[in-house]
């Protein structure tokens, strides 16, 4: 069973993926039209390209979105979602701690990113701050520093015009400098394009349930070996009898609870379980994962890659019943398909072919499962749904792994398989015995095979729930030139129907962990908490994540972070329990409304925050970052801020600003505005009509593509359910 075709969906597909002349406008105007020009790209065959067009036009399965935009494009992109890499010097001998590795780094970064890749870097191979530095007789900046400026260079991506930079920074839980990294964000103005993680080892988790010590420390960087031979890895570094410096030894529980509280304010960290990524990899005895793409659902070794697709669950129910052998036939084409971009793919850096090409790492996930439940009559998360899931993920990876085997026979296995080292691996010990006696005899063409990757913006165009997650909301509000509506969910009104923040959080861990039990990479996933959630609730989501093996966790409260906007249905929440180590003056979280209005030199944003039903600061924001009016109205916005804070009335703030006229005006009577006071004024006095009422539902985002409050958090990242935009 299939949504129909609407307005929302043309909308995203035409500005996503329809191939485009060079003004712009679209070539394509069907899916069909695009769907016939990726099987013909990828497809090897004639019969290839039919049964490609064939599964991609039933929309049973999807290609990433890079490979749907690009895939015969005749444009020089990436396919590849996802990619890590590490913090290298490209001249050896002058180390991986030093200044050439770092603008190395950042360059490939930069190369990748603009190419509409996104990038996962763990920075933990630079000195902690405070270091000292031999070659300049100095001191580090550390390397929470070094993440800051990689992140200003990412936003000149964003400032092209083209794809929005999607990074991935990590430090692992030994590192100096992971107390500052835990807490960068509290400033809203840094590290804007890069989820934050921290790597979290077995040895960690054992010693906060000892309630043992924990030692921050870092290789001693005056040890003759250390410009040759560290590379980030602390294990290999002590491994070999080299020395290491104690910076300071800290309580582990009270790390952990440092983490949990920062995820709790923030939204992040989130924690990367990287021991049991490297545990259960099954390329193990050849490579090392290093840190996850920005997602999360992919752990990948140093110049790692891997193409993305999906099938679409919903389009196997057939009159309230699952076809499971045609999702098996669907996954053995989705396998296909991925294993011909490999080859497909324009590389512009010859490591990332070259570990692409090695392992030939695929990563084939699902769209759709919350809706396919509802249409099965199962509540997400019940211990039906999470019984019906399990047989769905076992499903597709058997059927996965035996087209990977039937690919070896016909292609060669993976250049780095070794049969007995592979067979060792645990996710492999766990497949049934024909699939193992398969590949002992015939090998298997793929390292890897299956992921759950975000689907945001390509579940969009197919009309169904994004990847594994609930649906966020039933409605939304929609505005536009015809006006404003409100969009109801094609199964809104089934009985099965359940929100995103009416699943429990221990529901929520449970359908991941399920899913993680299946697949060979990771899970990308979201869970979202009401704003009334303890730091505890967050505590005992991510000890249960470890507890359950997934390989991370990632949650998000509604409100913890500043600038989001209370819909109409949704005005403010009771403030939630402050954690021990709150701090006086400004709360961590507040919340307001944002206000959309046109000036004479363009459309403006302006955000009021409330504390005790009352204004307590503004926010405006206008033109390009970096600009003049921009700066100007970020000068305005501060000020007021600050007269708020100071007990200055807000009609004597807005007596002040009201009326205030330049050369030019928009609108017309009492909706005339004659300039960015004068309209900063207006909103600020239309505020204070604002009555806080109970919480009813969610809380969303602006979305910075469309405006409309319809931006919202899942899957590890943040998707406009309206225009389709990703924050990754």
């Amino acid at each position: 069973m299939l949504p129909a075709w609407n307005e929302q969906r043309e909308k995203v597909f035409l500005n996503r993926y329809a191939l485009k002349d060079i003004k712009g406008r679209p070539i394509e105007h069907t899916p069909e039209e695009t769907f016939r020009r990726v099987a013909n790209a990828v497809g090897q065959t004639d019969a290839e390209r039919e049964m490609f067009f064939k599964v991609m036009n039933e929309w049973k399965f999807i290609p990433g979105g890079r490979i749907l935009a690009g895939a015969g494009s005749g444009h020089e992109v990436t396919y590849f979602n996802c990619y890590v890499i590490a913090v290298r010097s490209n001249e050896l001998h002058r180390g991986n701690d030093s200044r050439t590795a770092i603008m190395d780094t950042i360059a490939k970064m930069l190369e990748i990113n603009s190419r509409g890749g996104g990038v996962g870097i763990n920075w933990s191979t630079l000195r902690p701050r405070g270091a000292y530095v031999r070659g300049v007789g100095g001191i580090s900046s550390g390397a929470v520093s070094w993440m800051l400026a990689a992140d200003g260079v990412a936003d000149q991506v964003e400032q092209g015009g083209s794809r929005r930079a999607a990074l991935m920074f990590m430090l692992w839980d030994w590192h100096p400098d992971i107390l500052e990294f835990i807490e960068v964000k509290k400033d809203l103005t840094k590290l804007k394009h890069a989820n934050l993680s921290v790597c979290i080892s077995d040895r960690f988790m054992e010693a906060v349930k000892n309630d043992e010590d924990w030692v921050l420390e870092f290789p001693d960087t005056k040890h003759p070996r250390y410009d040759l031979e560290w590379d980030g890895d602390l294990d290999m570094w002590k491994a070999a009898g080299y020395p290491t410096i104690i910076y300071r030894e800290i309580p582990a529980r009270e790390l952990w609870n440092k983490i949990i509280t920062a995820a709790w304010e923030m939204g992040e960290p989130g924690v990367v379980f990287l021991d049991r990524y490297n545990k259960l990899y099954n390329a193990s005895y050849c490579s090392k994962i290093i840190a996850t793409n920005p997602c999360g659902e992919l752990g990948l070794e140093e110049y790692g890659v891997c193409d993305l697709g999906s099938v679409n669950l919903v389009a196997f129910v057939e009159k309230g019943i699952f076809n499971y052998e045609e999702l098996a036939k669907t996954v053995k084409i989705g396998v296909r398909f991925l294993d011909n971009v490999i080859d497909l793919n324009k590389y512009f850096i010859l490591q990332n072919e070259k570990q692409s090409k090695r392992l030939r790492r695929i990563g084939l996930g699902t769209m759709g499962l919350a809706d396919t439940l509802i249409l099965l009559k199962m509540r997400y998360g019940s211990p039906e749904a999470i019984k019906f899931t399990e047989k769905v993920f076992a499903t597709i990876s058997e059927a996965a792994y035996e087209a990977s085997i039937e690919l070896a026979k016909e292609r060669g296995a993976f250049p780095a398989f070794h049969a007995q080292a592979y067979l060792r691996s645990p996710y492999v010990q766990s497949l049934p015995e024909h699939i193992r006696k398969g590949i002992a005899e015939h090998g298997i063409r793929n390292a890897t095979l299956l992921t759950q990757a975000p689907t945001g913006t390509t579940s969009i165009i197919a009309g169904v729930s994004s990847g594994i997650e609930p649906n966020f909301a039933k409605e939304y509000v929609r505005k536009d030139r015809i006006g404003e509506r409100v969009i109801r969910h094609w199964l809104a009104d089934c009985p099965a129907f359940v929100c995103a923040h009416e699943v429990t959080p221990e529901e929520h861990v449970k359908m991941q962990a399920v899913v993680q039990k299946y697949v060979d990479a990771s899970v990308s996933k979201t869970v979202n908490l009401p704003n009334s959630a303890s730091v505890d609730d967050v505590k005992r989501i991510y000890e249960l994540a470890y507890e359950l093996g997934c390989k991370g966790i990632t949650v998000y409260r509604d409100g913890s972070r500043e600038g989001v906007l209370v819909t109409a249905s949704s005005q403010k929440p009771q403030q939630p329990e402050q954690p021990q180590q709150q701090k006086t003056g400004r709360p961590a979280t507040l919340h307001g409304i944002t206000q959309r209005i046109e000036t004479p030199v363009g459309r403006a944003y302006v955000t009021v925050n409330f504390l005790d039903n009352k204004p307590f600061e503004l926010f405006a924001n206008i033109g390009r970052a970096g600009s003049d009016i921009a700066a100007f109205t970020e000068a305005i916005a501060r000020l007021i801020s600050l007269a708020l804070r100071s007990g200055v009335s807000v009609d004597e703030i807005t007596d002040q600003l009201i009326g205030i006229g330049g050369a030019n005006s928009v609108g017309f009577g009492p909706n005339r505005v004659t300039s960015v006071p004068d309209a900063i004024g207006k909103v600020l006095r239309a505020s204070t009509n604002y009555e806080p009422k109970q919480s009813q539902g969610p809380i969303v985002d602006i979305c910075p593509s469309c405006g409309m409050a319809t931006l919202v958090s899942g899957e590890g990242c943040k998707t406009c359910q309206n225009c389709g935009y990703s924050a990754c």
